[in-house]
This record gives structure tokens, sequence and C-alpha cells, in this order.
């Protein structure tokens, strides 16, 4: 039996076919499969050198008793969690952190709606009245952060400002001499306000990217199947627009979150403390107070903040095809 397989294998019997589960990858070579890691290699160890050595130097200071004392002596004393068991025992850390986060949700949440609602009407405009607005959109966008807070400390001024002045003209006498500035709430809201108006311009234009690469077969169809504006919306402005908006919105998390210069520029974390918020707190406690050890326990636990809230949208970003070698 054996001799007759032997002897048909040697006349030239093709071998049976491998099934499909038993076939095997091909092995790249070591070059091949290295060369991404080495084209990549320069660019991680730049954002070792920019961000994550900063990051540790951070995380060392929080664990140090570091004041101006020690800071001239060059005196290194380590003394534990006892800046974080400050901070964290202090009520003032807790009323500040939620406040922090109840404005950068109404933020992200109002520029977002916003953005979003001023992409979809630049899609439908006209040519030039959707050159206009774009340009609008530009210049709202390049003003310096600075030039724009004074502008609108003029708007909201109590007695020179046009908000005011506007108020009164149309019949609002109560807003004669009204001060904007008087409580946390009303501060926070100008503020808001301003963080609102400089970030829409980047979260439309982004949107409108993603909704002008529609192609319009789709619109057509669902037009010639009688479906309303907000029907059409939902099938097919909204799939094209939803990974943007999830990248929109993790950005605008970060950059709303440790938003300083606006509420610094306004009224310095006033009045009596109300529109202070977590980046004003690690200002006071670290350049103003001299307190470098405990300004960075309140940097850290930002960043626990941050990492917490973006979790998911960090998890997607690491297990998208487009981030596999």
């Amino acid at each position: 039996m054996t001799s007759t397989v032997d002897t048909a294998r040697s006349a030239g019997t093709p071998p049976p076919a491998a099934r499909p589960g038993a076939r095997r990858r091909a092995r790249r070579p070591l070059s091949e499969t290295a060369l991404p890691y080495l084209m990549l290699a320069p660019a991680v160890l730049i954002m070792l050198a920019l961000l994550a050595w900063p990051a540790l130097q951070v995380l060392a200071i929080s664990l140090r008793k570091l004041d101006l004392g020690e800071l001239v002596r060059g005196e290194v004393k380590w003394v534990g969690f006892d800046n974080y068991t400050a901070i964290l025992t202090d009520p003032e850390f807790w009323v500040i952190g939620l406040r922090t986060v109840l404005f950068t949700a109404a933020v992200v949440l109002t520029t977002l709606l916003l953005g979003l609602g001023i992409a979809v009407l630049m899609r439908h405009l006209s040519g030039w009245v959707r050159g206009v607005l774009q340009v609008c959109l530009v210049l709202a966008w390049a003003t310096p952060i600075i030039a724009t807070t004074t502008v609108f400390q003029w708007i909201f001024d109590q007695q020179y400002g046009i908000l005011n002045k506007t108020l009164v003209l149309i019949g609002f006498d109560s807003f004669k001499g009204y001060s904007w500035f008087t409580s946390g709430t009303s501060t926070l809201a100008v503020i808001g306000l301003l963080v609102i108006w400089q970030a829409v311009p980047f979260i439309a234009f982004t949107l409108y990217a993603g909704l002008v690469n529609t192609p319009r077969d789709l619109y057509e169809a669902a037009a010639i199947d009688g479906a309303s504006g907000w029907a059409a919306f939902r099938a097919v402005s909204w799939p094209s627009v939803r990974p943007l908006l999830t990248l929109v919105t993790f950005l605008s998390v970060l950059w709303d979150f440790k938003v300083f210069t606006q509420v610094w520029a306004i009224r310095q974390g006033g009045p009596d403390g109300e529109s202070t918020t977590l980046p004003v707190l690690l200002y006071l406690r670290g350049i103003a107070a001299s307190h470098f050890g405990v300004s960075a326990a309140v940097a850290v636990l930002m960043l626990v903040v941050l990492v917490a809230v973006t979790w998911r949208y960090m998890r997607l970003l690491v297990r998208s095809p487009e981030t596999e070698l």
C-alpha cells in the first residue's frame, strides 16, 4: 500500500489543497517590519523630550515641598503625597473643580451646536453669502485673544458698554448702569460667550469639510424618496460629520478645560473668586503664592480629570485601524 502512494506522488500527482484555516501568514522580512517603527522613532523621541519629560518633572515637583525658599536655596525636600492631601482636603478645590467641569460642559455643548448649525447653514447658502460668512468666521478666529477680550470688556462695560446702551434704547431701562460682573455666574457667562466666539469658527469649518465631502447623489436620492430636511440630515449628513464631531468634541474639552487667559483678563477669577477655575487656581497657588509643589499637584489632578473625561475617545483612537502598523 505504501509503495502505491509513493508511486502516485512520484508520477506528478498534485498534493491536496491546504485548508483555508490552516494557511499561515507569510513572514515579512525584519527590515520591512522595523521600517515603520524606524520612521516613527524621531517623532516619538521629540514628543518624549517635549511632552513626557516636562510631565515627569511636574509629577516629581508635585511630590516635593517647593516654595520660594526651597527654590532659591536649591533644596530638594520630598513630602510624598502631602501636596495632594492639602489640595483634596480643601473644600475650595472641590467647588472650583465642579465649577470648571460645569463651565467646560456648557461651553463645549454650546460651541458644538453653534458650529454644527453654521456648518449646515454654509452648505445651503449661495456662493457670495457663504463667502462673506466664511470671511467673518476667519476674522473672528484670527483675532488675538487679548484683543477679543478687550472688545468684550467694552461691550459689557457698566457705563460705556454698547450692550447696556442698546438694551436701554429698546426699552429695558433697568440695564442702565447695570454691571455684568457683580456675580460669578454672570461673569462666567460673559467669559463663556468669549470662549465660544473664538471656538465656533474652527468647529464650523471642520464640520463643513465633512459635509462638502458627502456625495450629492445621496442627497438627491433622499429627495427622490421624499425625505424631509431633518430625515436627510440624519440619513446622509450625520454619518459624514459624526467622526469629525467626535474629534472636535475631544479637542474642545481639552481646550476649554484649560482656559486661563480669558478668565484672568476679564476679572482675575473675581468677584471674590466666584469665577475662578482650576487653571486660575493653579496660577494663584503657583505663581502668585509661590507654592510650586501644590500648584504641580493641581496640574496633575487636572490631567487625571482630562484623561478620565476623554478616556473613551482615547480608546477609540488607539483601537482605530489607522493606528495599527
